[in-house]
């Protein structure tokens, strides 16, 4: 039962939410739902509630009403807004009162006829025309159509003030109108910009984009650098405003459901899509049996388990192939009276549906794995599986990162009974060794690390693991025994056969025993996801430290992005920057550039790297 949960912990609830935008849910001891927000930045936005007493008298009352609070991560603001709207309009939160406005959503409206217009337009969807939306906001409408003023130039007065119209108006002076009212343009040329605007409404930017492109190249190659600037901003915001979350009006409903596997949990993120709009998430962490099974056999038994009190829409997108599913659809099937359809998108905005619960199991995950209750269970198993008298207060973790010897940097993480203690991590920078000596630089990192210790009456860890095998572990010993440090265990993380996970050995009994925990083993996982936090935290520093020797561009340590497609991208985004900022989706529009390259870049600056 829900009154069997641990209290609420701001802190420790903080330590697990990632620097992107979403949407969150605070939910009241019974499980209501008191207020729905959105963030640019969940962690910023979220420790805002918990910094100090709230001044604001409603948010005080909310703030200690808090139990749980739950996260939804979206690929932009904008749809972070726009499922924002939708949750409140469907759950009617308390504490959103002063956001209910009665309102539809508002929309782009092409009208029909010999020169259609471009309008604002809110209501029932009845009058003749394309209708592109629903937008988060009327701000989003508006600024798309002021951009589309200067791209394609289409009307967007009222019939009667276009019907009476003897001399051009000053929206063609200016620039922003082609002037079909008096004749200025031909039918053709209109209905050209007309379908160039519907493209751009239904996402098909780069054809505009690219000619952008061109006239900021021609601007530069004439000397004209206010308006190439200009070009580079009209094309940044071209990117920014298009960013819809769904088409309003996609087929059918659907449910779109993803998994994570890893550290001994299972996540499982269900997305509820209806007529094209995104309705919510949840996150579900079925019980694991003691023997290993497959993620497809998960999968499998969730689906037949949560569709049994749950409607079954139409179809439902997988992020992979559950076991049976051929089965699983002939039963739901017969449960809703319709045929329902199990399948696992490969392209296209159903693909891009999956992809993004894909991310947010991944971030729920991950959530679990570092909670309070997950590391303390995980601490257990870990005093058992190494027959320890007590819990360890403090652990350490050591690796060395470098590339081919250059800028060679050691990193240190703690963990503490409440996780990684960020604050405590340190990086050291390897000098006066031979290039691509693990051990030497091994071995100074230590020897800096603990003379500081007992010099200054320092912490010491309960448990010390190394990155490495035998070697790595006979140079932690050597320092210990230099600086006569004692009560410090000492354990090396061996990698396995094909770095593959779950077959790591443990260089024990000070280097001269070995031990294979299970790969289901809580105190395995515990001990990966210190060792991994370790290099993660060893790569950044070494990326740092060889770019500020370096004087190249970061785009040319990327492999397989040669001259030409780095000037593409440049001349794409007008500078390194909004490269920085672009989602896989953006980087793939560009010519030249594949999906894999896209990833490859997006992944080299977040600091996705194996």
């Amino acid at each position: 039962m829900q009154t069997d949960l641990p209290p609420f912990d701001p802190k420790d609830f903080l330590k697990t939410v990632p620097h992107k935008p979403g949407v969150y849910r605070m939910l009241s001891k019974d499980g209501k739902i008191l207020y729905v927000g959105k963030a640019k930045d969940l962690k910023n936005r979220l420790s805002s509630y918990f910094r100090g007493t709230p001044t604001h008298s409603r948010i005080f009352a909310m703030v200690k009403q808090i139990c749980n609070v739950e996260i939804a991560i979206t690929n932009t603001e904008a749809e972070a807004l726009l499922l924002e709207s939708n949750l409140i309009k469907q759950h009617s939160p308390r504490y959103n009162i002063l956001l209910k406005d009665g309102k539809g959503y508002p929309y782009i409206h092409v009208t029909a006829g010999e020169f259609p217009r471009i309008e604002f337009y809110r209501g029932s969807r009845k009058q003749p025309g394309q209708y592109f939306g629903p937008y988060p906001s009327v701000g989003a409408v508006r600024q798309t159509m002021h951009l589309m003023k200067k791209l394609f130039k289409a009307r967007q007065c009222e019939d009667s003030y276009f019907a009476n119209r003897s001399r051009p108006c000053l929206e063609y002076q200016i620039k922003r109108c082609s002037g079909p009212c008096v004749g200025l343009i031909e039918k053709q040329d209109y209905d050209q910009s007309i379908r160039h605007a519907v493209q751009f409404l239904q996402g098909r930017t780069q054809e505009a984009i690219d000619e952008l492109v061109q006239k900021m190249g021609s601007a530069a190659d004439t000397l004209n650098f206010e308006k190439a600037a200009e070009y580079r901003d009209l094309i940044e915001s071209l990117r920014h405003i298009s960013q819809q979350q769904y088409v309003s009006g996609s087929n059918g409903n659907v449910d779109v459901v993803a998994i994570c596997v890893g550290s001994g949990l299972a996540c499982v993120q269900v997305f509820t899509v209806r007529n094209g709009n995104n309705l919510g998430n949840r996150n579900f962490f079925p019980k694991l049996p003691d023997e290993e099974v497959s993620t497809p056999d998960i999968l499998g038994s969730f689906l037949a388990q949560y569709y049994l009190n749950h409607d079954v829409p139409g179809e439902i997108l997988v992020s992979e192939t559950p076991d049976e599913p051929e089965v699983l659809a002939d039963m739901l099937t017969l449960k809703q009276g319709r045929k329902v359809v199990i399948r696992q998108p490969q392209r296209g905005e159903r693909s891009k549906w999956v992809e993004l619960a894909q991310r947010n199991a991944e971030q729920a995950l991950q959530m679990q794995v570092l909670s309070r209750a997950g590391v303390q269970q995980r601490m257990f198993a870990l005093q058992e599986a190494l027959s320890l008298d007590g819990l360890p207060a403090r652990m350490e973790c050591f690796d060395i990162s470098h590339t081919m010897g250059e800028a060679t940097v050691a990193s240190c993480v703690v963990f503490d009974l409440n996780g990684p203690v960020k604050a405590e991590y340190r990086r050291y920078n390897i000098e006066g060794i031979q290039p691509g000596d693990d051990y030497a630089a091994m071995h100074q990192a230590l020897t800096r690390r603990f003379r500081r210790a007992v010099e200054q009456d320092g912490k010491l860890p309960d448990i010390l693991f190394i990155d490495g095998g035998k070697g790595q572990v006979t140079q932690a010993l050597d320092v210990l025994r230099e600086l006569q440090v004692v009560g410090v265990n000492v354990i090396g993380v061996a990698k396995g056969e094909g770095r593959k996970p779950g077959l790591e050995t443990l260089i024990i009994e000070q280097g001269t025993g070995r031990l294979a925990l299970p790969e289901h083993s809580a105190a395995l996982h515990l001990i990966q996801q210190i060792r991994d936090e370790a290099h993660r935290f060893a790569i950044t520093g070494h990326r740092a430290r060889r770019q500020k020797a370096r004087t190249q561009s970061p785009l040319e340590q990327i492999e397989g992005l040669g001259a030409k497609r780095r000037q593409v991208l440049l001349q794409q985004f007008g500078g390194l920057k909004a490269i920085e900022r672009a989602s896989v989706e953006e980087l793939a529009k560009v010519p030249s550039v594949s999906q894999a390259l896209a990833r490859k870049i997006y992944d080299f600056f977040n600091g996705d790297e194996s």
